[in-house]
């Protein structure tokens, strides 16, 4: 096996491509799909471009009756429960997809949750890290043995991850002061790390994995975000105002993306050709993303994609969830 380059290809797409447009007519007929957060925001219009393209897309849900609204009118899209912070229902969702004995061709780890208030899930896990990083840590290692050789799968990341890496002394905030932004910085930190072990142990059976940035995208992300820190990322009644807009504390610019053009990454990554016997990278605006040293407004720092860091990380969340891969 080759190592991935982090660094562009180039792909020939960029900020504007949306996901129809690096889907490029290919047909997904055939394709099982899991999508989390299929219902809302990018997730959903991951969702609608899969099943238009002819795959069956299977969505976990926690809110059934908003599911069903928003997928009311689209075909193929198959809806079973679970909850991202509730480890019993991530085993009872990953059993009934094993039980219906269908290969899964694409696992879009898409669900998240942004800026949150402290709380902590039922084992006491800090819920930004227990959420966007342990729920799918154990919903992909339940799958596993569904998983189609050569497989991919996608880890739904963020710039966000240049705030903060992971700590491992004190990831749960058990000491140290809470950070709402530290706490998603790391665990989108975490998602990269993810990519980067999955895809060394997955990469025998062609199963590749990658981290993504979507972009700057008003969604239902922001919920738990205040109206000054909203008005801070340039949103007022719930659009973008402007092209840039100030990103909170970093000092930096943020263009806004619109939903069709959020979701063309985590497409691009799922089912770009280009990218065929390629794995363990991060990707943003439809590349490979260049690797940086200080905070910027493109790219990965180094400390996501290590590899040693990766191995730590799997081996405390084999830890933390009592799960193990296909087991």
């Amino acid at each position: 096996m080759h190592d991935t380059p982090q660094a562009p290809l180039p792909s020939g797409y960029g900020f504007a491509s949306t996901a129809r447009d690096v889907l490029g007519g290919r047909s997904l007929a055939g394709k099982n799909v899991v999508v989390t957060g299929g219902y809302a925001g990018i997730g959903l219009e991951t969702t609608r471009v899969f099943a238009e393209a002819g795959a069956t897309v299977i969505v976990p849900v926690r809110s059934p009756e908003k599911a069903r609204d928003a997928l009311a009118f689209v075909a193929r899209v198959e809806l079973l429960p679970m909850d991202l912070a509730d480890p019993a229902s991530i085993d009872a969702f990953a059993a009934k997809v094993r039980a219906s004995r269908r290969p899964i061709h694409l696992l879009v780890n898409d669900a998240g949750i942004m800026a949150a208030p402290l709380t902590r899930d039922a084992r006491g896990y800090e819920s930004q890290f227990a959420t966007n990083h342990l729920g799918h840590f154990q919903l992909t290692a339940r799958l596993w043995p569904a998983l189609a050789d050569g497989a991919r799968v996608i880890s739904l990341s963020s710039r966000g991850h240049q705030r903060s890496a992971v700590d491992f002394d004190d990831p749960m905030y058990e000491r140290r002061p809470y950070d709402k932004w530290g706490a998603y910085g790391q665990a989108k930190t975490a998602n990269v790390l993810f990519a980067v072990g999955l895809d060394a142990r997955g990469a025998a059976r062609g199963i590749r994995a990658f981290a993504v940035h979507p972009g700057g995208i008003v969604t239902e992300l922001m919920r738990h975000l205040s109206e000054e820190e909203r008005r801070a990322f340039g949103v007022v009644d719930g659009k973008a105002t402007a092209a840039k807009a100030p990103s909170l504390s970093s000092g930096l610019t943020m263009r806004f993306k619109t939903v069709e053009q959020g979701a063309a990454t985590q497409v691009w990554a799922a089912t770009s050709p280009q990218l065929d016997g390629k794995g363990g990278v991060y990707c943003e605006d439809c590349d490979v993303a260049v690797v940086v040293h200080e905070t910027s407004s493109v790219g990965v720092r180094p400390y996501a994609i290590d590899r040693a860091l990766a191995e730590a990380l799997w081996a405390r969340s084999e830890a933390w969830t009592g799960v193990t891969l296909g087991g």
